[in-house]
């Protein structure tokens, strides 16, 4: 299967990691298409239908993609499973934080809050954090970079899942526990914190994973600044700072 597919679906669904993709070095790109795209596909999977059971399904099907490639089994024929087990079998990415990233998508199938902060910080841990680890992983990064990269991940899922709180209290979900601004605003300077104790602790090789990673110091600090903006629906950068952040990232600068 063609690497040029899974870089098509990421274009399609996934704007901004595919501007990230297309600043990484060429080298990088293969591994990062294939992340993003598997990524694309289990992240839109509950919102597919409206059926749980087969919202389950589907990430079921993704998570058994996981595992016969870790068992050595041929592909199933699909654009994304073929350059994943590739991937795989090259021994590159943990097969563990695949099948997490998965199971995370499981809260995005019902409407249910989170149970605590602790969940919601596992929900990020799993999704973001983890497809940030496993395309450094697939980089060449090694065990000593893995706290510093989820860092940035992190960050960078808070900061999505923020800009998403509107579309998803429109699809009837609750994905905040307190949405009043001081505890917005906090929840942000988390974010902020995740990202300071990361900068400069990430290894040459693998700073490709984190250009995707570009926009999460400005938006958490804006949000920290001005936290009504989350419920408003106004915490998209402009495209200038779109622009500029991913020119700087593209450089290291993250």
């Amino acid at each position: 299967m063609s690497l040029d597919a899974c870089a098509a679906l990421v274009e399609r669904g996934d704007p901004d990691r595919f501007a990230a993709l297309m600043a990484a070095p060429v080298a990088a790109r293969g591994p990062l298409a294939v992340l993003y795209a598997y990524n694309l596909e289990i992240a839109r999977a509950p919102w597919v239908t409206k059926e749980a059971m087969i919202a389950e399904m589907r990430l079921q099907w993704w998570r058994d993609i996981v595992a016969e490639a870790a068992a050595g089994k041929p592909a199933r024929a699909h654009e994304v499973a073929g350059p994943l087990a590739a991937l795989i079998a090259q021994g590159r990415v943990d097969t563990a934080v695949l099948d997490r990233m998965a199971e995370a998508r499981r809260w995005d199938i019902y409407t249910d809050a989170f149970a605590d902060e602790a969940a919601l910080d596992a929900y990020l841990e799993d999704t973001a954090a983890g497809l940030t680890w496993a395309s450094a992983q697939a980089l060449g990064a090694g065990p000593g970079a893995e706290g510093a990269v989820r860092g940035y991940g992190w960050a960078m899922g808070l900061a999505n899942f923020l800009r998403a709180v509107p579309e998803l209290e429109d699809r009837g979900r609750i994905p905040l526990l307190d949405g009043r601004p001081d505890a917005v605003a906090a929840l942000a300077r988390r974010g902020l914190d995740r990202l300071a104790q990361a900068r400069g602790r990430v290894p040459a090789p693998a700073r490709p994973a984190l250009i995707a990673c570009h926009m999460a110091g400005p938006i958490l600090t804006l949000v920290a600044r001005e936290p009504q903006r989350v419920a408003d629906g106004t915490v998209e950068p402009s495209e200038f700072a779109r622009r500029w952040g991913l020119l700087r990232a593209a450089f290291g600068r993250v």
